[in-house]
């Protein structure tokens, strides 16, 4: 089995660790466009555009499905992706968790890069999926380079700014871009009021990662024998896994394959 997956940078650990943990003896694809990024102030044309680089890259490699681990890619090039590739590689796109967030009643944050915040896509996954709940859409400037980047204290400025913006009576945050999910505890350690309840954080890895299995009719196995296999594509160049992956413990647990080029 051989599942790939595409982002304009390292958002797509997320996803990977997580088929990892569903499937540990997957062969691994990982494409990504750091030449090319950052996609989430480019226009939806620049965005398809190197998405299906990015993807015909990974394509190459003949992999089962493809998991586009990018709510960027996910909104602008979805339909593209999938004219092209499928059925032949079955196109899994990301989605924020909007629905199961607002499913515990509210209030719920967006938090979401300022390109999607606002979005007529993202306003209408609200109207959807939210009903009644209140929700409160948080920007985020700078938090995904941050991310992409190791930048510690960058990181740090970013989720303050955001949280500074985020009700204190939240009840959920949904982490709209996949590179959120890398720092995870840090934003939920800035959004945690002292004395309430703790705040549940919503990503979507999880659900496309199991979506990528049911779409090629394959269980979870989490103890199966591990794979050795890693391939990393950095803007179509073969390539190890880019230096800062290693700070997030998504990337050290896809270290432990060697790549493949």
């Amino acid at each position: 089995m051989k599942i790939a997956l595409m982002d304009s940078g390292i958002g797509l650990l997320a996803a990977a660790a997580a088929v990892r943990r569903l499937r540990p003896d997957a062969d691994l694809v990982l494409s990504s466009d750091p030449d090319g990024m950052p996609w989430g102030p480019r226009t939806p044309d620049y965005v398809t555009e190197h998405a299906l680089g990015v993807a015909r890259a990974a394509s190459a490699h003949r992999p089962d499905a493809l998991i586009v681990a990018c709510n960027t890619a996910s909104v602008h090039a979805l339909p593209a992706l999938r004219a092209e590739l499928e059925p032949g590689i079955p196109v899994v796109g990301t989605v924020p968790a909007i629905k199961p967030a607002a499913a515990s009643g509210g209030p719920v944050a967006i938090w979401a890069t300022p390109a999607t915040t606002g979005s007529p896509y993202q306003r209408n996954l609200i109207r959807e999926f939210a009903g009644s709940v209140d929700v409160t859409e948080v920007p985020c400037p700078g938090l995904a380079d941050a991310v992409q980047h190791a930048d510690e204290d960058a990181v740090d400025r970013a989720i303050a700014a955001a949280a500074a913006l985020t009700p204190d009576d939240v009840r959920a945050v949904v982490l709209g871009c996949t590179h959120y999910e890398l720092v995870a505890e840090r934003i939920r350690a800035a959004v945690q009021p002292a004395g309430r309840p703790p705040v549940v954080l919503h990503g979507s890895a999880g659900a496309v990662a199991a979506q990528a299995l049911r779409r090629i009719g394959a269980a979870p196995a989490p103890a199966a024998a591990p794979s050795t296999s890693l391939a990393v594509l950095l803007s179509g160049r073969p390539s190890g896994l880019p230096e800062a992956a290693l700070t997030y413990a998504e990337g050290r647990l896809l270290a432990t394959a060697a790549p493949t080029g």
